[in-house]
């Protein structure tokens, strides 16, 4: 059996899958946390907490569990974390969220050509990346004695082996990695003051780590010579989840975030401006986008306007989307990432009256994640096969089945509502079995199922104008993308 363990933005799971790259049912176990905002745009993490939280998830599924032969790991992209000369945590853990470095990224766009960064590293200079974040740390007047720059995958495998590595799969959409060259890029280590030593060695996703440490060994003896790969980014593990492992299949993720992906083993020389390119390994690229909406947009509306109960909503909200609200939103709670990349981007919404109601606002601003994904396809889908699929999988569409429908209706194209409701967590256990040479590969394809949500043509004029009414609202008020 294989052990995944899957630390997110929100919460860390742990679940079992077996050989055919089954999730074993009932041993599984989700510890949730919350990061720490600030007015001033931050986004943190305490690092202890989700070394806590992970180590919990393990505590519950053991003894559920038969003999685990590997355990796979699957982390968020992009979080930053400074270490001392002890390998201790002494930053809070930076998330992708955190927009205080913005200011930094433009000193750095006025420094730099952004097209060749773009080009060598596979990312945008912005605030979600490492270069932006290093760079403001560098002002602050408090600094802490760093000596190394990482992220929770290093403290895991420091915490648990006293050796610390970053994978090539987080490595890749670190802002400071040459995709083509598979190593850290000379250049973008230059312009931010850092030499290759303050980071952690490179390391492949086949190349485990044996033999628990002190305390650890005792705690988990099951666990003592399993072998532990290095942690691959979320994404990734979500695409491979999905099945989406080839030009087939494009992948959507609809969790705290929204990201859409395409793996592929010999993507263009650069991925087309407004999307990334990162890694899950030395052979497959992930070329994609992200947004920095998603869930999150769902829970603001909970939180701030007054709706029904949950148990009520779907139905409201379905009834609601035969009529246009005649809204525009931006949908840019924690700035915006994909395709425009600007990071001071803030929400709004434009359109107002008094006879608007609580249900059309939550509507247009689910609507406006839906067509902000559209943006992306337009860029992704020229990469894929002309008779590709598109996987949607994550929370926020098992959540609502109506938001499925709007994305597919945004997209014109139909969504293949992935059975596996843990993408990542699955990813890392196929991919911990490939590395162990194992059945059933990469390729496996999505787990049963599914549901197709077939887009409506009769919504498609409308779409167009909600769309228009974006773009007039995004023209406005944000700056023009790169």
């Amino acid at each position: 059996m294989i052990l995944a363990l899957d630390v997110g933005t929100s919460s860390a799971r742990a679940s079992v899958y077996g050989a055919d790259g089954s999730r074993t049912n009932g041993v599984e176990h989700r510890a949730p946390y919350e990061p720490w905002t600030t007015p001033d745009g931050g986004v943190e993490h305490d690092p202890a907490r989700l070394l806590e939280a992970t180590a919990a998830c393990v505590d519950a599924v053991l003894p559920r569990a038969g003999e685990i032969r590997a355990v796979g790991l699957s982390t968020f992209w992009h979080g930053l974390l400074g270490f001392d000369a002890r390998d201790r945590p002494v930053t809070p853990l930076y998330m992708w969220a955190d927009t205080r470095s913005a200011a930094a990224v433009d000193t750095l766009r006025a420094r730099l050509d952004e097209g060749e960064v773009h080009a060598r590293t596979g990312c945008h200079l912005h605030s979600s990346y490492w270069p932006a974040k290093l760079c403001w740390l560098a002002t602050r007047a408090e600094r802490p004695a760093v000596e190394r720059w990482g992220s929770i995958g290093e403290l895991l495998a420091l915490e648990w082996f006293g050796e610390g590595a970053t994978s090539i799969s987080m490595a890749s959409a670190t802002g400071l990695f040459n995709q083509e060259g598979v190593r850290w890029d000379r250049s973008m280590l230059e312009a931010v003051g850092l030499d290759a030593a303050r980071l952690f060695p490179l390391r492949d996703r086949g190349e485990p780590w044996r033999g628990l440490r002190a305390p650890w060994a005792a705690r988990w003896p099951g666990l003592r010579e399993a072998a532990w790969f290095p942690a691959v980014g979320d994404g990734a593990a979500g695409n491979v989840g999905s099945g989406c492992t080839g030009p087939t299949r494009i992948a959507i993720n609809v969790g705290t975030s929204a990201a859409m992906r395409l793996v592929t083993p010999a993507p263009p020389a650069a991925a087309p401006r407004g999307l990334w390119r990162y890694r899950i390994d030395g052979r497959l690229s992930v070329v994609g986008g992200a947004l920095s909406e998603g869930g999150n947009v769902y829970a603001w509306c909970l939180d701030v306007l007054r709706l029904p109960p949950e148990h009520e909503l779907e139905g409201r909200l379905r009834r609601a989307t035969e009529r246009d609200h005649g809204l525009a939103v931006l949908p840019f709670l924690a700035g915006e990432r994909s395709p425009g990349w600007r990071g001071r981007a803030r929400a709004a919404v434009a359109g107002l009256s008094l006879t608007t109601t609580p249900i059309e606002i939550l509507q247009a601003a689910l609507e406006s994640v839906a067509l902000r994904l559209g943006l992306i396809y337009e860029r992704l889908a020229p990469l894929a096969a002309p008779a590709h699929e598109v996987v949607a999988s994550g929370g926020g569409l098992v959540r609502s089945r109506v938001w499925a429908q709007m994305i597919a209706d945004a997209l014109g194209r139909a969504l293949t509502l992935g059975g596996e409701s843990e993408a990542s967590s699955r990813g890392a256990a196929l991919l911990a079995l490939d590395a162990l040479g194992l059945p059933p590969g990469l390729a496996a394809a999505p787990m049963g199922g599914g549901e197709l949500i077939v887009p409506d043509p009769l919504r498609r004029d409308r779409y167009r104008q909600a769309l228009a009414r974006q773009r007039r609202l995004y023209d406005t008020l944000v700056v023009e993308p790169p």
